[in-house]
């Protein structure tokens, strides 16, 4: 059972941890060329994940913290696939394209504003240098139900995609409209219904609770027509409105979002109903089918985290491919331009579009392993993290530790120093990000008011 009234209390601005360190440690004094050193001394026996962002949409969801471009012209789509080519060319150049790949997936954007034609494009150029995809590879896209047709998803699941996820948010007109996103559901169940015909079993669906005039009641009408709909998975998330960051969300009146008492109800509720409907939770905002393998993972200690979310292919470098993509490796991450004009120009001058990134030092690199093995499995093999970085972890980490005792006194931690472990209990899993906070070196030296990002309730 989850004691909510010990939740509400730590709503603080925090990351999400995609990442550690975080995107905004990300500088630009790591260049191409730092790009091209990493991928000269990779471990050419580790698997790729590949991402590959589809920037385009016909118009702006204000809720959306996307890089996106807005557009109907069919030449400027045409423009990028070039780009896209051009640049899978430079990067085969310095990456062995032979590696196994385990992962793929299309984001934006919305990947199928693209037509069938543009997307065989694609799909063709990314298989005539990555030849060597797994049997078991996840190959996933993003989709707006509004912009699917039937033969977008032949071509999809001819060229081996077999998850989709769907941008659904809210099934209520009132908010539907104050985010600039009307979407039926009709069109959302059709669909579904099309993925499941054309063999497709992972299904995912994201909503969003704190959106403008949301209310406890039109929620629980979401999440009912949301889970008539049977999908394996289901990604609730809390709104994040960073207006300092997205223009668009500054189109959004702040007095109509909800109280945080409001979503802290939407939320318990959200929980209780999944739970009751047959799905379980997946750390802080996912829920799976007991048969799904995210579900599978988490049980084993084996889910993992990185751009796209939880996953249960690990082990893999994470090459970005587009638009303001992002890479990660053992120990680097790096980012490409985020305006089209700089990523065109790179190109143009025969480099690839590297606009910043990171070298991450020893500490960085085990803080990473400690703060992302906790954000996915809620749990903390302390000896095994002392065998691996040859430090003795209750001296290394004394001010993390001390951090921790306010969860450990409410009973949301356990921090077992005997035994060597860590636990994260099922309320403390719901504020993970607070859990994991005191780990980040960079943290800490910012001041509390200070912080730019999220709310973590």
């Amino acid at each position: 059972m989850i004691d909510f009234d010990k939740f509400a209390k730590y709503s603080k601005a925090g990351p999400r941890y995609t990442s550690y360190p975080t995107a905004p440690e990300f500088h630009e004094s790591f260049t191409c060329k730092s790009y091209e050193d990493v991928l000269a001394t990779q471990d050419k026996s580790r698997k790729l994940s590949l991402y590959f962002h589809l920037p385009f949409c016909r118009s702006a969801c204000y809720f959306c913290g996307c890089n996106v471009v807005y557009t109907s012209k069919e030449d400027k789509k045409e423009r990028y696939i070039d780009y896209l080519v051009r640049e899978l060319e430079l990067l085969s150049k310095h990456l062995d394209t032979s590696r196994e790949v385990i992962q793929m997936h299309f984001g934006g954007g919305t990947p199928t504003f693209f037509s069938t034609a543009q997307l065989e494009r694609i799909i063709g150029a990314i298989k005539s240098h990555f030849k060597n995809f797994a049997k078991d590879a996840e190959i996933s896209c993003e989709i707006d139900p509004r912009y699917l047709t039937k033969e977008q998803l032949d071509v999809l699941t001819c060229n081996g995609f077999n998850r989709v996820s769907y941008g659904v948010q809210d099934f209520n007109d009132e908010v539907q409209k104050a985010i600039h996103r009307i979407q039926p559901y009709d069109v959302t169940a059709n669909v579904v219904k099309m993925a499941k015909s054309a063999g497709i079993k992972s299904i995912n669906m994201d909503l969003i609770y704190g959106l403008p005039y949301q209310t406890f009641e039109t929620f629980k009408e979401t999440l009912r027509l949301a889970v008539s709909l049977d999908p394996s998975r289901l990604a609730v998330f809390n709104y994040a409105h960073v207006p300092w960051m997205k223009k668009t969300m500054r189109k959004i009146d702040e007095t109509t979002l909800p109280l945080p008492s409001v979503k802290l109800a939407i939320m318990r509720y959200t929980i209780d109903y999944l739970e009751s409907n047959g799905y379980k939770m997946i750390g802080m905002d996912h829920f799976a089918k007991p048969d799904d393998e995210l579900f599978l993972a988490i049980e084993k200690g084996e889910l993992h985290r990185n751009f796209q979310g939880y996953t249960t292919k690990g082990g893999a470098d994470l090459i970005g491919i587009g638009l303001t993509s992002i890479g990660e490796g053992l120990n680097h991450y790096v980012q490409n331009f985020k305006e089209m004009d700089a990523y065109e120009n790179a190109i143009d001058a025969g480099v690839l579009p590297v606009h910043r990134g990171l070298t991450l030092n020893d500490d960085d690199v085990l803080r990473k392993a400690v703060i992302m093995e906790m954000m996915s499995n809620f749990k903390l093999n302390i000896a095994g993290i002392e065998q691996a970085f040859g430090i003795d972890f209750f001296d290394y980490f004394a001010d993390a530790i001390k951090a921790l005792e306010p969860f450990e006194q409410e009973e949301l931690v356990v921090v077992d120093r005997v035994a060597k472990k860590i636990f994260v209990n099922t309320t403390g899993t719901l504020l993970i990000r607070n859990i994991v906070m005191p780990f980040d070196a960079y943290l800490q030296k910012i001041p509390e008011d200070k912080r730019r990002f999220s709310k973590t309730v």
